[in-house]
């Protein structure tokens, strides 16, 4: 290993960094973008269940917050649906922005490091092509070693970007992908939470509207 590093020259070193960066981030957002840690299962039910009851308190809300970022964007929801519909959705969508901004963390690194070792890798195929072309200048083409030194180096060098590169891309996209599946998941949950709020709140105002009114006093 430490031979075709040596191989391949000074290069070598961005681009070894390059995957270890990579490497980092594809393991951090392994762990960071599990399912049951963006969108727990049935956490929607349990709240529904918590509300119902009248056991929906601050304490409850400050849980709800920090056990996942659908916690987040329903404790968000829940803080403001006497505030109305549309206040609700709003304070969701912006809740919601955090939220996402945080799961899309790292992400841009890893799509620059997907399209920046490739071009490590043919400026170190230029620069052992140069160092060819010089050795022919000098010495002719009878120096088999320093020829084959040069065309090693710009080999090695390409072979190494691409090895970076292509499952940085890979993973690049699919991560993009499980951030998108993520938030479509949470928009149907806070939607879920939207539409059963107000519709029971509806529901309220029209039993309370209903209700006879008792009789002024003559």
């Amino acid at each position: 290993m430490f031979e075709l590093v040596q191989a391949g020259g000074w290069l070598m070193v961005p681009i070894l960094l390059c995957s270890v960066i990579s490497a980092a981030i594809c393991v951090e957002r392994f762990w960071t973008l599990r399912a049951t840690q963006i969108v727990p299962k049935n956490l929607l039910v349990q709240v529904w269940n918590w509300i119902r009851s009248n056991e929906m308190d601050n304490k409850k809300l400050r849980e709800l917050r920090a056990g996942s970022p659908l916690g987040q964007i329903l404790a968000a929801g829940i803080s403001n649906h006497k505030r109305g519909r549309e206040q609700m959705k709003e304070s969701i969508e912006e809740v919601a922005g955090h939220v996402v901004h945080e799961m899309e963390r790292y992400l841009n690194t890893l799509g620059t490091v997907a399209a920046v070792t490739p071009l490590l890798g043919l400026l170190g195929t230029v620069i052992g092509m140069i160092k060819v072309f010089t050795a022919i200048k000098l010495e002719g083409t009878g120096n088999a070693a320093v020829l084959a030194g040069g065309i090693s180096e710009a080999l090695i060098t390409t072979a190494a970007g691409l090895s970076v590169a292509i499952p940085s891309l890979f993973f690049f996209r699919f991560f993009q992908r499980r951030v998108d599946e993520l938030v479509i998941t949470m928009e149907q949950e806070a939607l879920k939470l939207v539409e059963v709020l107000n519709g029971d709140r509806a529901n309220a105002e029209k039993a309370e509207s209903r209700s006879p009114k008792p009789e002024m006093a003559r």
